[in-house]
């Protein structure tokens, strides 16, 4: 069977993944883009940006693995549109007409619209289900390949307190939010199911990796 993986997802030394106040022009609130710096830098970055040059070293070794393997995306109504998107019948997320993501891409909301096909092999569609089935649906549209657990905080906490996650790589940077959305809320213990590993970045963050053996 397919893993279910998480990559690239940051949170800052309090726990908190995003931060108070979400708004199309804040799409991590008061956060701002505090949380992701570590990734602006890298040749990952530049490369799906469509800038040439970049950083290698450890922050770029992982954040290259977002994308190998991967057939489908899950994400929840917070990353793909600010509070209200769902009343906006032209919104297509954030990401303009060629998202990142390549691959049929899942939306969880209790909002559902028709399937959004955009540039470079993304379709968005739009499911009110519940973390097993749409971690299911999705398996079927990766086609033998991985689905990445996209985010926000509060979808990655649900697929991990359903078990549902093999792996996920964390990225804490050295900040304090304060307030927001945490992750680890509710999650006592969950270390136990999995190898865990740190590597830190002369950048500052350290890298977590929380890897569980093949079912």
């Amino acid at each position: 069977m397919s893993l279910a993986r998480v990559h690239n997802f940051t949170i800052s030394l309090d726990g908190f993944g995003t931060g108070e106040g979400l708004s199309r022009d804040a799409p991590f609130g008061h956060a701002g883009e505090r949380l992701h710096q570590w990734m602006f830098t890298t040749r990952f970055w530049h490369e799906m940006t469509g800038q040439s040059g970049g950083t290698g070293g450890i922050d770029d070794a992982f954040a290259q693995q977002f994308a190998p393997g991967i057939g489908a995306e899950i994400m929840g109504a917070g990353k793909f549109g600010p509070p209200g998107w769902h009343d906006d019948p032209e919104w297509k997320g954030w990401w303009g007409p060629n998202p990142p993501f390549h691959t049929p891409t899942f939306i969880l909301t209790h909002h559902q619209r028709p399937p959004i096909e955009m540039e470079g092999g993304t379709t968005f569609h739009f499911l009110d289900t519940s973390p097993a089935k749409a971690l299911a649906t999705a398996r079927e549209a990766a086609g033998g390949q991985d689905v990445r657990i996209g985010g926000g905080p509060t979808v990655v906490r649900d697929f991990l307190a359903a078990g549902l996650v093999d792996h996920l790589h964390v990225v804490v940077v050295p900040v304090l939010l304060g307030r927001g959305v945490r992750l680890w809320d509710g999650l006592e213990d969950i270390e136990k199911d999995y190898e865990v590993e740190a590597t830190s970045s002369p950048t500052g963050v350290t890298h977590v990796t929380f890897t569980r053996a093949a079912r």
